[in-house]
């Protein structure tokens, strides 16, 4: 791309969040570096997601109302790209847009972090875990089941903030997040994939743009890594076959060793009482494949059942102006 047709300025739109803002201007810098003739600006704004606090996620209508707002930024030229974590981004992208470029993958884990205990195994019974998933609480009541959780929200430095007072044992948190902040010496342990299968995306950035910007999807190429788009996707196949949103406790985790990608996933009943699990291998350029099919796979296991017990009882998300 020639440098008469690189944009002057590029304005980047983003949630307002600490940890959102350390995601945007990571990637502004990124950019910066490329095209040092451009000037790139932050362009944050508070989500409907950021703003409904007193109730979960699942209750209002799931993650996609943490880049709406961003979206309508985009198509209103108020921004020129948008920069997401990958676990907030819906399993199907609006007509329109489009993810331009998908960054190497911070931690994908998650981080058990308490002032008292050493591990969720020494959390004694009747202890309270604060968190903000139905898939971390899933797998904390099939895996614990004599421990309490209770949910938690807020931006990462609220949630510290309320284990801190008291109101809860521990907390879980995704180490990711933890990591870009600085505050890695919080995580008292990393839970391994096998103890607390991370979200789809988890730890991944995303840049979103129009779909008809094919000057912006080129410019953000160099930032593109191949290997974490390859897992992400596979994730994302997974999860978009089995209807996956902030309603449906599944998990979904990629990870490419040796060039050969290994699949796991799991859809549970809310309570932990069911959890269907299953796996695939195999090459990387199929993730798309795997994914869909591992769905396949856990339906025929009986997570077809977990789902339409789940669709029966869902409830149309809260309106608030």
């Amino acid at each position: 791309m020639s440098n008469s047709s690189i944009p002057a300025k590029i304005i980047i739109a983003t949630r307002e969040s600490a940890l959102a803002l350390w995601q945007a201007n990571f990637i502004r810098e990124r950019l910066s570096k490329l095209y040092p003739q451009t000037e790139f600006n932050i362009f944050g704004m508070t989500t409907r997601g950021d703003q409904i606090l007193d109730m979960s996620l699942s209750k209002i209508g799931g993650k996609g109302l943490f880049i709406k707002e961003l979206e309508q930024a985009l198509e209103n030229n108020c921004a020129d790209i948008a920069v997401h974590s990958m676990k907030d981004v819906p399993m199907d992208m609006p007509e329109g847009f489009v993810l331009a470029a998908i960054a190497e993958r911070e931690d994908p884990r998650d981080a058990f972090v308490s002032n008292q205990y050493a591990s969720l195994s020494e959390l004694p019974s009747g202890g309270v875990v604060g968190t903000s998933s139905l898939r971390r609480e899933s797998q904390l009541r099939a895996r614990f089941p004599h421990l309490q959780v209770k949910p938690l929200r807020g931006n990462v430095q609220t949630r510290l903030r309320k284990l801190d007072d008291g109101q809860f044992a521990a907390i879980i948190l995704a180490a990711a997040g933890l990591k870009r902040l600085g505050l890695a010496d919080r995580i008292t342990a990393l839970l391994s994939p096998e103890l607390s299968l991370p979200a789809v995306g988890q730890g991944a950035l995303g840049i979103e743009c129009r779909a008809d910007r094919a000057d912006l999807i080129k410019l953000m190429q160099p930032l593109h890594h191949p290997e974490t788009a390859q897992c992400v996707e596979a994730e994302r196949a997974m999860s978009r076959a089995l209807g996956g949103s902030c309603q449906v406790p599944l998990g979904g985790f990629a990870e490419i060793t040796a060039g050969v990608l290994r699949l796991r996933g799991f859809v549970a009943s809310p309570d932990g009482t069911r959890m269907i699990s299953n796996e695939l291998s195999g090459e990387p350029e199929a993730g798309t494949g795997m994914g869909a099919q591992l769905a396949r796979n856990l339906k025929e296991q009986g997570a077809a059942e977990i789902l339409a017990a789940l669709e029966s009882t869902m409830v149309a998300p809260v309106s608030h102006p």
